[in-house]
């Protein structure tokens, strides 16, 4: 494992820029366990690398191996992981009493009130809806995912008199609905539902139906008022 400096991050970029290996590391070393401080001995190398020599393995490592972000770059990366994990919970939740979403700041304290670990090498977007599982379960503050608006269309409406009542009841509240020729039904759902949803449309209408998301998160304009 090799130790970075403040530009090792780019370095896979920049290493035919920056010629100097002392401008990109913080120390020219390779090391077995940078954590221990152990050092690679010239057996390791030569078994790893086929050579010894430090500047060539280094330069290979930084074209092709992974680099051990600093400490500097590592809470950085940690601070954008853990607020772009807060946005998408703000975007996908609200008080199920007001419909509206909480504040981020608010989010951010229940997160940490539930003890939610978070994963440096799982996408945000993961971490986000196992967030908002464990703020469900927790119950530290009121909260659910909110809805999605989704438009459902039947290109015949005599057929989907079979089967509306099931799709109807994976609704939950019903917009608008038209019986003219085709069948269009604009609902509310949850959005565990969606795939269900789905299926049971492309299964009862052998593909002469559709469910088109018109609003992936439905929520009253302004922050939940506390």
């Amino acid at each position: 494992m090799l130790t970075s400096g403040s530009s090792s991050h780019n370095s896979h970029s920049n290493i035919d820029r920056e010629k100097d290996l002392d401008e990109v590391l913080q120390i020219p070393q390779v090391f077995v366990h940078v954590s221990k401080g152990q050092v690679a001995n010239n057996e390791d190398l030569k078994a790893a690398f086929g050579t010894t020599d430090q500047n060539v393995i280094i330069q290979e490592i930084l074209k092709k191996g992974e680099l051990q972000v600093g400490g500097k770059e590592r809470e950085a990366l940690s601070n954008q992981m853990h607020a772009e994990i807060i946005q998408l919970i703000a975007a996908k939740c609200v008080n199920p009493g007001t419909k509206r979403p909480y504040p981020t700041s608010i989010i951010d304290k229940a997160l940490s009130e539930s003890n939610f670990n978070m994963v440096p090498n799982k996408s945000a977007k993961i971490q986000a809806l196992d967030a908002i599982k464990l703020l469900m379960q927790s119950n530290i503050i009121p909260i659910v995912r909110a809805r999605m608006k989704v438009l459902i269309r039947v290109d015949s409406s005599k057929d989907a008199k079979k089967f509306s009542d099931k799709v109807k009841a994976l609704t939950a509240e019903i917009d608008d609905e038209d019986w003219s020729g085709k069948w269009e039904l604009t609902a509310f759902i949850d959005p565990g539902n969606f795939r269900i949803l789905d299926e049971l449309i492309q299964k009862e209408t052998k593909g002469r139906g559709s469910v088109e998301v018109l609003d992936t998160a439905v929520v009253k304009e302004g922050d939940q008022d506390l």
